[in-house]
């Protein structure tokens, strides 16, 4: 339902992640035996549209577990640095770090909030600043968020941002085919939700969410606002859970029927500081 900002929001979503990691480091969705031994955890489109980072600074924001983080390491980023709010999080990044054998002058994690990141993390700017996919939903003033995330992007250098479509938020889960959500709601959408995305048969205890939602319009706005030029903005129709029942698995991402219209499920784009 929509409702309110809580004044609680940041602490009731930081106990839900933060009761999450144990099961997101246990889940068949990370497979972590698999990412250790060599697979990637970043998106085909992903690592083509960002380009060859190699030699580069990288800050991923909101990094969770570190998996996308690290991926970048072995894509041959000189740095990475993650932030995330959950401090149980950003210690198992650490821990996968070390797994991996980077030592923590090439991969450092900061536990903090993305609205202070400017002041948490260990450089002033980077050649890469990267946001991947289901975060923006957790922030309540993308403005903030925009000039937050440009102070920290060098001269030269980009900003990457890979998401889930707005549009999705606003149709029937079952179909996917009805309007039921005000597309340009600006209250916090609040549940109880048990579970998640990587294990949804566990017991969990904290299951209320605060989330917002994000019309591309504000996004790109606030980007070009805070002074970084938008190079492009790509929708795509595909996107990486079964969003909706009557989505497929298809070519290894979920689709509609190929007998539906399509529509837009994720959305990236990059955003320069000339």
């Amino acid at each position: 339902m929509y409702s309110p900002t809580p004044e609680d929001w940041r602490e009731t979503n930081r106990r839900r992640w933060d009761e999450r990691v144990p099961l997101h480091l246990a889940s068949d969705y990370y497979d972590l035996d698999a990412f250790r031994a060599g697979k990637d955890a970043l998106r085909d489109f992903e690592v083509a549209e960002v380009g060859d980072v190699r030699g580069k600074s990288l800050l991923h924001l909101q990094c969770h577990i570190g998996a996308d983080t690290l991926s970048w390491a072995r894509h041959g980023a000189s740095r990475v640095v993650g932030l995330d709010f959950s401090e149980p999080a950003v210690e198992a990044a650490r821990e996968l770090a070390a797994d991996l054998g980077l030592a923590p002058d090439r991969a450092t994690f900061v536990a903090a909030d993305v609205y202070d990141a400017a002041e948490a993390v260990p450089d002033s700017s980077y050649d890469v600043v990267y946001t991947g996919v289901g975060a923006l939903c957790w922030l309540p003033d993308i403005r903030r968020w925009a000039e937050t995330a440009a102070s920290l992007v060098a001269p030269g250098g980009f900003l990457y941002l890979s998401e889930f479509h707005p549009l999705a938020d606003i149709l029937d889960d079952a179909t996917g085919s009805r309007i039921e959500h005000d597309y340009f709601a600006r209250d916090a959408w609040i549940e109880e939700t048990p579970g998640g995305y990587a294990d949804d048969t566990t017991p969990t205890v904290h299951n209320r969410t605060v989330e917002w939602q994000h019309p591309i319009g504000d996004v790109v706005s606030a980007l070009a606002a805070a002074g970084l030029r938008i190079d492009f903005l790509r929708e795509r129709e595909i996107t990486l859970f079964q969003r909706f029942a009557a989505l497929e698995l298809r070519d290894g991402a979920y689709r509609f029927p190929a007998d539906r219209p399509r529509m837009p499920l994720m959305y990236s784009l990059k955003a320069s500081k000339v």
